[in-house]
């Protein structure tokens, strides 16, 4: 079987009018990242409110809190992203759905980075609740003994510590982020998988388009680990399971 490869595609220019190849997965790589991190701020924001609500002695907010996780975290991103885009404006009133469908700025991307905002953080409410249930109950006293409230127990005392356990964990839901992102081209998102479904269908270059884009992945995934570790490090505690206890 013989194989055409062409490294030099990626220096010719797509028939889209956007430039050479290159330039088309470097466009699809910008909307990857935006969407990817715009994501993962709401997700912390979202998952480490979501995960003191759910360690918290209120019944009633514990409830509505266990409740966004387990639905989103078990339908499928798909699943939910077609919601947001295709369901949501029909049912919303007719203004609100008229503004999503025809006036709102970027109406793919920003659909994209909140829904997955919303699908992660219910994964990391999870992981923001495992670290505060692993500290012992010893901590939260002493921070009551002191005189603190609970807002402030949880703030100066408990969350400082619990972020530092799960920075592990919380690692790969970055990482996951950018690679849940290619689901965004069912919407029409402009993003990395989405110039490299382009690229194969004008090109015909399968194995340089996969092995280019498979690298800008990698590479992305490198970053993030090494950013974390990074992190990992400068907030790691000796003692605590983060610190390996040294």
């Amino acid at each position: 079987m013989n194989l055409h490869i062409d490294w030099g595609v990626l220096l010719q220019e797509s028939p889209t009018g956007d430039g050479p190849y290159w330039k088309l997965l470097l466009t699809g790589l910008k909307w990857t990242t935006a969407t990817a991190l715009s994501g993962w701020l709401l997700a912390l924001v979202i998952g480490a409110v979501a995960g003191v609500i759910r360690t918290a002695p209120i019944r009633a907010l514990a409830l509505l809190a266990d409740a966004y996780v387990e639905v989103f975290r078990n339908i499928p991103f798909l699943v939910q992203l077609f919601f947001w885009f295709f369901v949501l404006p029909e049912i919303l009133p007719a203004g609100a759905g008229r503004w999503m469908k025809q006036d709102m700025p970027y109406p793919e991307f920003l659909t994209a980075a909140v829904g997955l905002g919303l699908f992660t953080g219910a994964r990391v409410a999870e992981q923001v609740k495992s670290g505060i249930l692993s500290l012992s109950r010893g901590q939260k006293n002493a921070g009551l003994a002191l005189g603190l409230t609970l807002p402030q127990t949880y703030r100066h005392v408990l969350l400082p510590m619990a972020f530092r356990i799960v920075i592990p964990p919380l690692t790969s839901e970055f990482m996951n982020t950018f690679k849940n992102s290619a689901v965004a081209l069912a919407i029409g998102l402009t993003e990395l998988t989405f110039q490299m479904k382009q690229m194969v269908e004008y090109s015909s270059q399968v194995i340089v388009t996969i092995f280019a884009v498979t690298v800008l992945y990698m590479f992305m995934a490198l970053l993030v680990n090494r950013l974390m570790a990074w992190i990992e490090r400068r907030a790691r505690v000796p003692g605590m399971i983060a610190g390996g206890g040294k």
